[in-house]
């Protein structure tokens, strides 16, 4: 090769390296312009809908789509500085989108059991679900999954798909509950007093409400004590310490008053053999 043609190669290679180098740079700066503005942005509207009194259960969902969208927006600006035109982009992903489908059939199906999660509303931020087979608080609806905090304070991701194909349990959705607890009395006790104690202790709680009014019924004949459901309603804040209050006081009322707590026993005989 002469000087010449070795030269004519240096300085093609020299503008080939400037030229493709200024966009790689530009792209660079691009692109970290591009997430700093999108991260900007999504903070900036979830602290707009909050301001708004939007519901809280849709501002992390919108606040994500908008993220997204401007990061899409970003990477059709880089593609373009290297002559890759959005037309062209589109086809290419078109072409793609079956593969591309099928290889993130989970993906999307949580983004869909997303949308319809915020379109049926079958809980909201705050409420104490038990969802997929999780109980805990819902602290955020997000794309593509739903946050909870369990009752011992642990953060549990749970995707949008395993929710809403399941069986959903609100139990923040009414504002009474019912307890359903149930004790038992020998079967030598009086039972008339002893659902005349029982109904003394729901008397003397003003947790419990009138309407709907408390039941207190024989429910069942165990193989060791005669079972007594007690079931009165309070307000759902009120559920957990009326349950454990009632049931301490209930247990000692009832041995006050004589009446027996029967546990179950098992009598083995012995038989000497020979």
């Amino acid at each position: 090769m002469d000087e010449k043609a070795l030269g004519q190669s240096l300085e093609t290679l020299q503008e080939v390296v400037t030229t493709w180098g200024i966009k790689a740079i530009g792209a660079i700066v691009v692109l970290i312009l591009g997430l700093i503005a999108a991260k900007w942005i999504r903070a900036s509207l979830r602290s707009a809908l909050a301001k708004r009194n939007v519901d809280e259960t849709l501002v992390p969902f919108l606040a994500s789509m908008v993220y997204y969208l401007v990061l899409a927006f970003v990477l059709i600006a880089v593609l373009g500085m290297f002559g890759i035109q959005a037309t062209s982009l589109v086809a290419v992903l078109g072409a793609a989108g079956l593969a591309v489908g099928l290889a993130m059939q989970g993906t999307l199906s949580n983004f869909a059991a997303g949308v319809m999660l915020l379109i049926f509303r079958p809980f909201k931020v705050g409420d104490f679900v038990d969802a997929g087979g999780i109980a805990g608080s819902v602290v955020e609806i997000a794309i593509f999954s739903t946050t909870l905090h369990s009752p011992d304070n642990v953060r549990i991701t749970v995707p949008n798909g395993s929710i809403y194909g399941a069986v959903i349990k609100n139990f923040s959705a009414n504002d009474t509950r019912r307890n359903d607890m149930t004790i038992g009395i020998g079967y030598g006790d009086d039972i008339g007093k002893a659902i005349e104690i029982l109904q003394k202790c729901i008397d003397e709680d003003e947790r419990v409400l009138k309407d709907p009014a408390p039941v207190i019924a024989v429910s069942e004949l165990g193989d060791s004590s005669v079972n007594l459901v007690v079931r009165p309603w309070c307000k759902k804040e009120d559920y957990w310490g009326l349950r454990f209050d009632l049931t301490r006081k209930m247990k000692e009322e009832i041995e006050a008053a004589g009446c027996s707590i029967p546990f179950p026993q098992t009598d083995v005989h012995l038989h000497k053999v020979g």
